[in-house]
Formats: C-alpha cells, structure tokens, sequence
C-alpha cells in the first residue's frame, strides 16, 4: 500500500501523472529541476538559489506569469514566509517568497504534495509578483471560515492514522514515504465543523522518498 502511494507520488512530483491544479506548477518544477541534490554546504545552495531564481524570472516573463492587479487593501494576516489577502468571499492570495526552503524547486514539491494530501484546501498557482527585489509566488487558496478552535490532539490522531509520526511539538514525518510535513500549529490547521481543513503546509522530500525502485 505504502510502496504504491510513494510511486503515485514519485509520478506527480516528476511530472508523470497529473494532479488537480498542479499543470503550471509541474511545469515550473520540471523547468528549474537540474538533478540538484540537498546536503549541500550553505554558501553553495545560496548561488544555487540565486541561479534558479534567475532562471525562473526569465520563465515567468516568457510565459507572462507576472501578477500586477494584487488588491493590497484586502490584506488579511502574515507569517514569516508569506502574506495573506482577501481574493473574495471564497478565496485568499498568499504571496509566498518559499524563504522556509532552500531551493524553489523544493516550494512547488510543497505545493504539489498539499494539493494531493489536502485536496480541499488546494493551491493553484496563479503567477508571480516582485517587491523590494523579492520575488513571490502567487497562489490561490479556498478560504475557510472557522467555526471552532483546532484540537491538535485530534491533528496528532488524524496524522498517525495516515502514516505520519509526531517528532517534536507540531512536526512529522512518514517513514515510509520519505515525507517530513512540519508547523501543523492551531493556525494552519483549522476547523470548520469539525472537520480539519490543512491551509498551511511545509512538506519536504527526504533523501529516501527518491528511493523508488
């Protein structure tokens, strides 16, 4: 079971099989992938996220994914890695400049394995936007109103079920698959009528999820 659901990952990570949502982000991700590996020296992955940062700015003018008409007004919250606006009465904007991840590449395999694991909130990528220098990606997400504060009991009980182990305060990992999914605190997990709704995810691939075969 475990071996099949990291193979239907593996395939929507590399691009093989598609997902809801997940075209332009695919392509982004195959665009920028160069078999780049992680464990490498800090100063080595700053020139590497310099260069892929480059290079998806040159995408991004190529395939117009520049976002100019973001509405500032409607600004709702902000994290460390993101901001928050009101899209309208369904839908929030986050402009997210992926600062939780070393390399670009690393956000939109966040990105694609949100929308596989949490269907109901999933993110599609709308463009790109650059402010002070800073490049954002720009996602569309359902807006979900809350109608009770988050046990994160409840969070820890429906995690282990599928697979996924608590390893400190609101962190996991699924051995298995090779996925660390991490920050589940009480305001990226919320409830609406007692149902859990996952709006904030940080997915990262362990060096055994690439062990496939």
């Amino acid at each position: 079971m475990q071996k099949h659901l990291k193979d239907e990952l593996y395939n929507i990570i590399s691009g093989k099989s598609q997902i809801s949502k997940g075209t332009i982000i695919q392509t982004i991700a195959g665009y920028l992938n160069d078999g780049t590996q992680s464990g490498l020296n800090p100063e080595k992955s700053k020139q590497i996220r310099k260069k892929e940062t480059t290079r998806l700015e040159l995408l991004v003018s190529e395939k117009d994914l520049w976002i100019n008409d973001i509405d500032f007004s409607q600004y709702i919250s902000e994290g460390a890695e993101q901001r928050v606006y009101l899209r309208d009465a369904n839908y929030v904007l986050k402009l997210n400049d992926a600062i939780y991840y070393s390399y670009w590449i690393d956000y939109f395999h966040n990105l694609l394995l949100h929308n596989f694991f949490f269907p109901d909130t999933a993110y599609e990528l709308l463009g790109f936007a650059k402010e002070s220098n800073n490049l954002y990606a720009v996602v569309k997400q359902p807006f979900v109103t809350i109608t009770q504060a988050t046990d994160l009991n409840q969070v820890k009980s429906f995690l282990e079920s599928n697979g996924f182990i608590n390893t400190r305060n609101n962190d996991y990992i699924n051995y298995d698959l090779g996925i660390i999914l991490e920050d589940l605190h009480d305001e990226n997990v919320l409830t609406k009528n007692d149902i859990l709704y996952f709006i904030d995810t940080v997915f990262y691939l362990t060096n055994e999820f690439w062990m496939v075969k």
